[in-house]
C-alpha cells in the first residue's frame, strides 16, 4: 500500500479525534451553563463551543475526500501536510472562537481554507 494512504490515515484519525474532543468540549460547557438539550442557546461561552465543534464537522465534510482523493490520485507527502495544516487550522479556530472576541477565530478559518483548497487542487492536478 502506497505511504500516502498511510499518512492520509493518520491525518483522519487526527481530524475524527479533533472533532470528537470538540464535541466533549460542547458537552463540557453545556453541562457547566445548564443548558437542557436541545436548545443550543443561552451562554454564550456554549454557544462558541457549539458552534466550533458544528463548524468543524461541517469542514470535515469536505477535508476528507478532498484528502483522500488528493492522496490516491496526487500522491506523496503533500496531501498529508495540508491534511495536517488542516487539523492544525481547526486547533487555532477553536483557540480562536472561545475568546470573548471571536474575530479571533479568523487566523485558524483562513489557513483552513487554504488547506482545503491546496487539496483541491491537489486532487483535481490528480485526477488529469
Amino acid at each position: 500500500m502506497p505511504l500516502a494512504y498511510y499518512l492520509a490515515a493518520v491525518d483522519t484519525i487526527l481530524a475524527c479525534l479533533l472533532t470528537l474532543a470538540l464535541g466533549g468540549w460542547s458537552a463540557y460547557h453545556r453541562a457547566k451553563c445548564k443548558i437542557e438539550a436541545p436548545a443550543i442557546v443561552g451562554d454564550p461561552k456554549f454557544e462558541r463551543a457549539h458552534r466550533t465543534h458544528i463548524n468543524t464537522v461541517e469542514n470535515l465534510v469536505v477535508a476528507i475526500p478532498l484528502l483522500w482523493i488528493a492522496s490516491a490520485f496526487y500522491g506523496g507527502q503533500l496531501p498529508f501536510w495540508l491534511g495536517l495544516g488542516w487539523v492544525v487550522s481547526r486547533i487555532i479556530y477553536a483557540i480562536g472562537y472561545a475568546q470573548t472576541n471571536t474575530q479571533m477565530r479568523g487566523p485558524g478559518a483562513g489557513l483552513g481554507f487554504l488547506a482545503l483548497l491546496g487539496l483541491l487542487a491537489l486532487s483535481v492536478i490528480g485526477l488529469t
